[in-house]
């Protein structure tokens, strides 16, 4: 121990402060019982996958539904795959999917709370302290390999059909002593520290995640590397002391890391500390022809969290969609609670899905028509005119030209027990609003085919005269029916399934011969709301120059 403790003060000779103060910088959290901490803990790399807002989902939705803390923290040990902007990037995405941090990290190294720093390359002081301790209690050593050395023994390895690693007689700066460390410390030399295992693959570990249920693994036997060469700690020590220090209760994170949690008992035993539980998620999955398979970056423009933003996927319908692939039940309560804020739905881990989430971007459409015909119409405005600013500037232009009359035309069909649902992505809205606009308005001639030309014309021209802003839609419709029977038209439907043979057609064909003049298209919101929005000066306009489009005869 005397070596040790030596052994210490020689790598670590400017580390003065101890764990125990440590403990009391960051003192147990005062929350209400049952409250739980959790954090996201993206790398900036400059690429945001779904993945990343499925976790992070996951760990807003555990802390703020128990009245506990969410928080951001930012690893950024590796610089290799650091890229400038990286963190703001990530501030962003999680800022338009509307996650609320309670902590974390801000751009431009700004940060709030008091658990910081909340980047990890900010907090090596912290993993020195805790480096430093368990290299005095002889836990942890320093490992003088070069790549080529360690290259040679894994060839070796290959060789006599070993197990790769470093551990057991491969470890080969283990058992050095105090004296030859000292001399390869006064060359120079780069060393990086190792953890001291003591553990046997032979036993086994028992793991009680809250999703896979009891996982049982080896013991991890490897001297995994705890600080890089750079003083730096590895995702492995920054993990474990990060969140025993921020006083994380649960970790979410992919089921692709459930094979470190040996190692990360290990550290946690080592240190004295309780580890937090764990919750490993399913991977995201795709059908491929008819098998499964897991989203890929190279494959699937859909992993990238930049698509949904392009596209138009307004994030409601993101969230709500990703919340139906959390929990089992989550469709269920919908269909329930059909007009409910997404955050009364209560969220448990015991629901999720243990060998993969299904991803279906039909399915996502599907939700997001539903989510969108739910929205008021101030909400469609703020979403559309915000998504339209970014990726569709000429849009902006023309929604925001005239605000009170787009909110008019966002509010037809609105607010009514059973709303259209026309409507699934932003990116959408330009054709379906465009006939309300003289610049994006397409006249069409797909007028009925049992309709008569002359027939067709002399219902414009009448409907001309008789349209009045002011009637009511019992009264608006009620002139269409005079219009029909004038004609030779059922004024309705049934009646001429009844007797055919007494009329030309019904009151959808004349209906079908005025939405065509008006809006240029076989199918539109209703027509009634339509016209009242347009105003009786454009109707009238339209419908004069529908008839100066059938001048001639029909070919």
């Amino acid at each position: 121990m005397m070596e040790d403790a030596a052994l210490a003060e020689l790598l670590f000779p400017n580390v003065a402060a101890t764990p125990e103060e440590m403990e009391e910088r960051y003192p147990k959290r005062n929350l209400p019982e049952g409250a739980k901490v959790t954090r996201i803990a993206p790398s900036p790399t400059g690429f945001m996958h779904l993945g990343n807002l499925f976790g992070a989902l996951t760990d807003e939705r555990l802390a703020h539904q128990s009245g506990g803390v969410f928080l951001l923290r930012i690893e950024d040990t590796d610089l290799k795959r650091q890229v400038e902007g990286g963190v703001e990037k990530i501030l962003d995405v999680f800022h338009k999917f509307g996650l609320q941090f309670d902590e974390g990290a801000l751009e431009n190294e700004g940060e709030f709370g008091s658990y910081g720093p909340y980047r990890q390359r900010q907090r090596a002081e912290i993993y020195h302290v805790f480096a430093k301790r368990l290299v005095a209690e002889g836990k942890a050593y320093p490992c003088f390999c070069s790549e080529e050395e360690l290259a040679g023994m894994r060839e070796r390895q290959e060789a006599e059909g070993e197990n790769p690693g470093y551990y057991g007689k491969w470890a080969l700066w283990r058992g050095r002593g105090l004296e030859e460390i000292k001399k390869e410390l006064e060359t120079g030399k780069p060393w990086v520290l190792r953890f001291r295992s003591e553990g046997d693959p032979a036993k086994y570990l028992h793991l009680t995640d809250l999703v896979k249920g009891q996982i049982d693994m080896p013991e991890n036997e490897q001297d995994i590397v705890l600080l890089k060469s750079d003083g730096i700690p590895t995702y492995h020590f920054a993990h474990v002391i990060d969140d025993h220090l921020m006083r994380t209760t649960h970790v979410v994170r992919g089921e692709e890391w459930i094979a470190t949690w040996p190692f990360h008992a290990q550290l946690f035993q080592a240190l004295g500390w309780k580890p937090p539980k764990y919750v490993h998620t399913a991977q995201l999955m795709k059908m491929d022809g008819g098998s499964k398979r897991k989203l890929s970056k190279r494959k699937d423009p859909e992993l990238a969290l930049d698509y949904y933003f392009a596209e138009g996927y307004p994030v409601p319908s993101v969230m709500e969609y990703l919340l139906t692939l959390l929990n089992s039940n989550f469709e269920e309560w919908r269909l329930a609670n059909p007009a409910a804020p997404v955050g009364d739905f209560k969220f448990t881990t015991g629901k999720m899905s243990v060998s993969g989430s299904l991803f279906d971007l039909d399915k996502l459409r599907d939700v997001s028509r539903n989510v969108v015909a739910m929205m008021t119409t101030e909400e469609v405005w703020g979403y559309l005119t915000e998504w339209a600013r970014e990726y569709a500037p000429e849009f902006y232009a023309i929604l925001t030209d005239r605000p009170d009359y787009t909110k008019a035309i966002l509010s037809i069909g609105r607010g009514v027990p059973k709303p259209r649902k026309d409507i699934a992505v932003w990116s959408e809205f330009q054709d379906y609003m465009a006939f309300f606009f003289d610049g994006l308005f397409v006249p069409g001639a797909e007028y009925p085919e049992n309709v008569p030309m002359e027939d067709v014309r002399a219902v414009l021209k009448e409907y001309r005269e008789l349209y009045d802003e002011h009637d009511d839609q019992e009264a608006w419709f009620q002139k269409i029916r005079d219009l029909c029977t004038a004609h030779g038209y059922a004024a309705q439907p049934k009646e001429y399934r009844q007797h055919p043979e007494l009329y030309k057609g019904h009151v959808g064909d004349i209906s079908a011969v005025l939405r065509m003049a008006v809006t240029g298209r076989v199918n539109s919101p209703d027509m009634y709301e339509v016209m009242h929005v347009m105003g009786v000066e454009k109707v009238r306009e339209r419908l004069a120059s529908a008839l100066a489009r059938l001048a001639g005869p029909r070919e």
